[in-house]
């Protein structure tokens, strides 16, 4: 296994580029009081330095996403009584994630029989790139053999009561105690990449061990986990592998998250707050 100590880099811009060279991005997110989760994802892809940013999120929750901010764009997608998008949008779905270089799902998208055939129906897209995150892990943590159908290049963001879920859906064996060994063993048998999130995120591709060094304890609040998405999904949108992505995603989200909590302190740290710090974030690396 090779441990990783460096941080990759994002190439500087050229002087001539449009925002179709810096990533076209879809996150499909969100659902009928939980829009916030589908807006701090793309605000955080736009931040990021994603060109494009499109929200894919459950109709009735749409306006409230496109009104938090500006500069993405949204798509209503078909939804269920309960305000979660339907398995009735997985066309829509298809045809939208089409035209964009990299697809998150998740963020609170909830749990329902018709989201576990959507994240089923993205998995088995060839060569997409796909970031899998909050309740997109837990629908798929009730897909059968799931890595058997595998076409994706994935991603998997659990933190650890995902990750249980996760892989007692798949593996169904004792966890090892040793978070690296459980990133590790996941990687390997979803040919995903793995972040475990946490005190020291690990990162892994299951040959790679990367252990993240940056980050606080203010960053354990709700929608941080949404802020990474849009990160690493900008970072994979401007042309980086999924897992020197992952590595950038987790390191500059931390370091966001420090700055952020030098201005305003641990205990009153959100997760907008560490959306803001993330330019200058990117300065410093």
């Amino acid at each position: 296994m090779q441990t990783v100590n460096s941080v990759p880099k994002l190439k500087a811009r050229a002087v001539d580029g449009h925002k179709g060279d810096f990533g076209k991005v879809c996150i499909i997110a969100g659902s009928v009081g939980m829009s916030g989760a589908a807006a701090l994802a793309g605000r955080a892809a736009l931040r990021a330095g994603a060109g494009l940013v499109r929200v894919a999120t459950a109709k009735s929750a749409l306006p409230m996403v496109a009104s938090i901010e500006p500069c993405y764009t949204t798509i209503p997608l078909a939804e269920d009584s309960a305000g979660r998008i339907s398995a009735n949008a997985i066309n829509s779905i298809i045809d939208v994630v089409a035209d964009n270089d990299v697809v998150a799902f998740g963020p609170g998208v909830g749990i329902s029989g018709g989201l576990q055939s959507v994240v089923q129906a993205l998995l088995e897209q060839e060569s997409m790139r796909l970031v899998v995150d909050g309740d997109g892990l837990n629908n798929l943590s009730k897909v059968t053999d799931w890595p058997s159908r595998l076409k994706a290049e994935m991603i998997l963001t659990p933190h650890p009561g995902e990750m249980k879920r996760i892989w007692w859906g798949l593996i169904r064996e004792q966890m090892p105690s040793d978070r690296s060994q459980q990133a590790v063993r996941l990687a390997q048998q979803t040919k995903a990449v793995v972040v475990l999130k946490g005190a020291g995120t690990v990162v892994t591709d299951g040959e790679k061990v990367y252990i993240n060094k940056s980050g606080n304890p203010g960053m354990a609040t709700a929608g941080s986990g949404d802020v990474l998405t849009g990160v690493i999904t900008a970072l994979i949108g401007q042309g980086l592998s999924n897992f020197d992505a992952a590595v950038l995603g987790v390191y500059v989200h931390g370091l966001a998250g420090d700055i952020a909590a030098k201005k305003i302190g641990k205990v009153s740290l959100m997760a907008t707050d560490i959306i803001e710090a993330l330019g200058e974030a990117f300065m410093r690396i």
